[in-house]
């Protein structure tokens, strides 16, 4: 078992994050017929992945779209079509529905052909984003020519590779003469590897919330009873001190392969991407929510959630029916069977909340903290059936960390809610109506460890407040004291996470939003090199989703604004730029020509050329001569973590 736990996080601390992303790969054919004549562009899209349909709405994401520079011996008939598999959906950020691609994406072009012989030159451009970075406008450049009434053409018929190698050749870079363009990726590696070590955290960090979720499981009233019952199986089983060791860790291994499985059947099925899709599902977020308010409910004694009696009893048997490792396995899985009532909302809140951003492996590794927590205590009582003589009586605590557990699942399941609310547009949810439900439910969890208000099952006999139940109601009063200036528009930094967005709030008074010094590159650095102060490159986007999570997350925050406004020069990119430049740009980019067309593919070939990235959000700290400070710092909501790379790009800069 130490085996394939060492293999598994060797795995995950192999993953570095690449800087350049092309998680798109496009390729286009013609096809003529009679007077008419079909461009289809295929765009095969990585998981994880979508890609933006064409003929969005302005001021959402950028929209699939193709552009004809040479239109000769041809017409255009209609706009660009999208094909079969576009998903709808009401995007809470832009406030409109949107539409993408997930898998495959195909578009079509119909044009009229005027007889003789045709010239189409273009590009196809299209926008693509995950759940934590958005690609630049990308732009796809196809060249079709041939003659109407010949045999269909088909395939790309773009130069080579090699022609284009030659082609560029003699070309000149127009930005090459000039030093702030100058490449700084062998700067940039120099500096510690940030993502590395984020992808290592991010995997632990899954680990002990798992791990956490164990260890709040052993305190369910459906797993205590299981205790007895498993000193009692272990009781009757003969052997040597040697056996006893053995079938003790055995019975541990099972319980963690159980629960492992599950974690691996999980993203087997649905694949890291439909995973990831799922817990951002309007519906799926809606059943969830009512269940976790079904179990909130009953947790506070209105009613009694049990597996049918003839489930539970069939297994209860077999173990002891049984003989051999068969019947140590069988253990194992009446424990996961008999307390799934209450286990099960933690899981399925765990697998949720992990596949949202821990890839492939994160409901594994999950699973793995999961199980740890729950098989360890098993595993000791199973080996020294004496220790159950330690272990507490069931009581009247146990029906307190029942109550509690029915707020905690109450406040989480206002979080699914929020997902569907944002998603259909109803509105019924906005953050300040988020709030005042979770002031109020945890205001009511301290009244409750006070004694002051009670539950149908609550012994009669206990009125007196113990010492921890004393602590944790100081702790739930002053987080609900903590919220309510949220409700006139304060961060609450310790529940964004789970709030809606601050743009929902319909009463605010807080205004401490960040606005950058300069949205030019080179008129921002100038100003940089007479003033003598480092500057942050914001390389972003309108269409940017989690750019603008970000603003609203972390640079909200007064200590960041503070230092964004008075320590550094700020200079916001936007890649998704649409204003045309005064003529094309041509370049040379990795041996191949390329134009730029708008400012946002100037400052999307910036990013490219300088740093060797091509994801937004990017922020990096630079002197005055272009050159880096620190590492860059992608999408993390982490406050802290954002305030210590603001300082050290100034540290070093002093």
């Amino acid at each position: 078992m130490r085996k394939i736990f060492l293999t598994l996080f060797l795995t995950l601390t192999a993953i570095v994050s690449a800087q350049i992303s092309d998680p798109i790969t496009v390729k286009s054919s013609i096809e003529t017929k009679g007077n008419e004549a079909v461009i289809t562009f295929k765009a095969t899209i990585e998981d994880g992945w979508h890609l933006y349909s064409a003929n969005l709405p302005e001021g959402g994401p950028t929209s699939a779209s193709v552009k004809f520079e040479t239109l000769q011996g041809a017409e255009l008939i209609g706009e660009l079509t999208p094909g079969a598999g576009e998903i709808e959906k009401q995007d809470p950020i832009f406030e409109m529905k949107v539409k993408y691609f997930e898998n495959e994406a195909v578009f079509t072009q119909k044009l009229k052909l005027l007889g003789g012989k045709f010239d189409l030159k273009g590009y196809f451009r299209y926008g693509a984003c995950n759940d934590e970075t958005c690609l630049p406008p990308t732009t796809y450049e196809f060249d079709f020519t041939g003659e109407a009434g010949k045999t269909a053409a088909s395939g790309d018929n773009q130069p080579t590779q090699t022609e284009k190698a030659e082609q560029a050749a003699v070309k000149e870079d127009i930005f090459a003469a000039n030093p702030l363009w100058k490449p700084v990726t062998s700067e940039l590696a120099a500096f510690e590897n940030v993502g590395s070590d984020d992808a290592t955290q991010s995997m632990w960090l899954t680990f002990l919330l798992g791990f956490g979720g164990g260890f709040l499981a052993l305190l369910t009233p459906c797993v205590w009873p299981i205790i007895p019952m498993t000193v009692s199986f272990f009781l009757k089983r003969s052997g040597n001190r040697g056996k006893a060791l053995r079938e003790a860790l055995l019975y541990g291994a099972s319980i963690i392969v159980i629960y492992l499985t599950l974690g691996l059947a999980v993203t087997a099925i649905f694949g890291a991407s439909a995973l990831n899709a799922l817990s951002t599902n309007a519906g799926f977020n809606l059943f969830f929510f009512l269940l976790l308010v079904l179990f909130g409910a009953s947790f506070l004694g209105g009613f009694e959630l049990t597996l049918p009696s003839s489930w539970t009893n069939t297994v209860d048997t077999k173990p002891s029916n049984t003989t051999g490792l068969l019947s140590i396995f069988l253990m194992a899985f009446t424990l996961a069977l008999v307390s799934f009532s209450c286990t099960g909302p933690i899981i399925g809140f765990l697998l949720v909340e992990v596949s949202t951003g821990g890839g492939f492996f994160a409901p594994a590794v999950g699973m793995m903290g999961f199980a740890l927590a729950l098989a360890l205590p098993f595993t000791l009582f199973a080996l020294f059936p004496s220790m159950l003589k330690q272990v507490p009586r069931s009581g009247g605590w146990m029906n307190v960390v029942k109550v509690t557990l029915g707020f905690i699942e109450l406040a989480f399941a206002l979080k699914f809610f929020s997902v569907a609310d944002l998603a259909y547009g109803w509105g019924l949810l906005d953050r300040e109506v988020f709030l005042a439900l979770w002031i109020v439910l945890f205001a009511m969890l301290g009244l409750y460890l006070l004694n002051l208000i009670h539950f149908p099952h609550d012994d009669a006999e206990e009125r007196t407040t113990s010492v921890p139940r004393f602590f944790l109601a100081l702790l739930s009063l002053a987080f609900s004291i903590y919220m309510i200036p949220g409700l006139w528009g304060a961060p609450c930094k310790a529940v964004s996470a789970f709030a809606p967005p601050m743009w929902t709030q319909d009463f605010n008074l807080y205004e401490n939003e960040v606005h950058a010094q300069f949205n030019d590159y080179d008129e921002g650095m100038n100003h940089a090199r007479l003033t003598g102060k480092p500057v942050l490159l914001d390389f972003t986007g309108y269409g940017c989703v989690n750019c603008r999570k970000m603003e609203a997350a972390v640079w909200s925050d007064e200590r960041v604004s503070e230092i964004l406004r008075n320590d550094y020069i700020l200079i916001t990119l936007f890649v998704d730029d649409k204003t045309p430049l005064p003529q094309p740009i041509t370049v040379v980019e990795q041996g191949a020509e390329r134009k730029l067309r708008t400012v946002g593919d100037k400052w999307s070939y910036l990013q490219r050329c300088k740093f060797g990235a091509n994801a937004q959000p990017f922020y990096i700290p630079v002197n005055s001569e272009g050159k880096p400070l620190t590492g860059s710092y992608s999408y993390d909501e982490d406050v802290q973590k954002y305030i210590n790379f603001l300082k050290q790009g100034l540290s070093n800069h002093k």
